[in-house]
């Protein structure tokens, strides 16, 4: 068993593909074919977070994602990995782990 954890951001910085400073329109893009993927992700405000089963699934997302991105000229992309063995689900657990220590209510 093994959990990656991959948080990326990815959007063009072509001037043909942005609406003036607003790339939301492909975020979205990206967003809804990762959700249709089936992955696990989380959006956040400056990137999205997904947990795949293997550094191939993790780096399928990422080919997935630039492929909605396929008209642009040219596309920025940030990524950072957590590989760990003998894990699941830790989109939640590590949030609810720190929570935990900080004795608040989890509401997910």
């Amino acid at each position: 068993m093994l959990s990656v954890l991959l948080e990326f951001s990815m959007f063009p910085i072509s001037e043909a593909c942005r609406d003036g400073s607003s790339v939301a329109q492909y975020v979205s893009k990206v967003i809804d074919a990762i959700d249709k993927s089936g992955v696990p992700y989380q959006l956040t405000p400056m990137g999205t977070v997904i947990e795949a089963s293997s550094m191939e699934e993790a780096l399928g997302i990422v080919e997935l994602a630039y492929a909605q991105l396929d008209d642009c000229e040219r596309v920025y992309s940030s990524l950072k990995f957590d590989i760990r063995k003998n894990c699941k689900n830790r989109l939640k657990t590590k949030i609810e782990s720190v929570e935990k220590i900080l004795n608040r209510e989890i509401n997910h």
